[in-house]
């Protein structure tokens, strides 16, 4: 690992979708610094390692290419990223039994994983800041343990996008006390936002300038973080026409304005999740 370069736990974690518990459980004695280093290793090999599976795709892979699999399944083992070893697996069966043009097919999936999972731990690095002094040396189990300390501790984070100040300070007002509440007047930065915080949950109105609420939620739910977070619309038209268009788009609820705060808190209240 480069002197100076360290993870973002929190980002490893949110974004990166890695069980880092799992690493803890099978190496309890592992240092954070050699955990970076195993992430380090993973990114400095992941190049070689996608040619591995290009040659599946071309039907080019032989038993070197096979062995070489084991090693990239116990390469993602001990980074966390388990997600893709079961299709890894199965891979290596299909391609043992000669199934080359089945193994074919079955690759591109895992190799679109891969990616994302080399791009976000790529994301996750954190070369603006000083790292911590001795954090290398530091049990990784018991920086996980602070890590979620500090994540209990915190307030559920609510972005509320609206193109009308007032109901932008009402939202705060009403909510505030209880979440952290961001607000955007300007529907067109909700992307770059997204790039910076990651919210828990998000209210959007329907009626905006240059975009509405409807248009803002496939821009949303692209953020892989974002797949699921609960998405609220404000709205003065609560026609069934409207709240069946905000379901199919994958809106959990919506909120006629103007609204009573009571009614506010209660449905924030019922669809709200912790982001992990």
């Amino acid at each position: 690992m480069e002197t100076g370069q360290y993870y973002d736990l929190a980002t490893l974690i949110k974004k990166a979708n890695l069980d880092i518990h799992r690493v803890v459980r099978n190496n309890l004695s592992i240092k954070v610094g050699e955990y970076y280093a195993l992430l380090s290793k993973f990114e400095d090999e992941s190049k070689n390692n996608l040619n591995i599976f290009y040659k599946v795709v071309d039907q080019q892979a032989n038993e070197t290419d096979i062995q070489a699999m084991s090693g990239i399944i116990d390469l993602l083992e001990a980074v966390g990223a388990v997600k893709s070893i079961p299709a890894i697996e199965d891979l290596i069966k299909a391609l043992k039994r000669g199934h080359a043009a089945f193994a074919a097919e079955s690759v591109e999936k895992i190799i679109s994983d891969f990616e994302k999972t080399v791009n976000r731990i790529a994301s996750a690095k954190n070369t603006a800041n000083t790292p911590p002094a001795g954090y290398e040396m530091q049990p990784l189990k018991i920086t996980l343990q602070q890590f979620e300390s500090g994540e209990t501790a915190r307030k559920l984070q609510i972005l509320a996008v609206d193109d009308s100040t007032v109901m932008l300070n009402t939202i705060s007002s009403v909510l505030g006390e209880d979440y952290k509440v961001y607000v955007l007047a300007k529907p067109t930065m909700v992307e770059a936002f997204l790039q910076q915080i990651t919210p828990d949950m998000i209210l959007l109105d329907y009626e905006m300038p240059e975009i509405n609420g409807f248009d803002l939620i496939p821009i949303i739910r692209k953020f892989s973080e974002h797949k699921d977070t609960p998405i609220i619309f404000l709205t003065s038209m609560g026609t069934m026409e409207h709240v069946s268009a905000a379901a199919k788009l994958g809106a959990c609820d919506f909120i006629v304005k103007p609204f009573e705060p009571d009614n506010l808190r209660e449905k924030v209240a019922k669809h709200i999740v912790w982001k992990s």
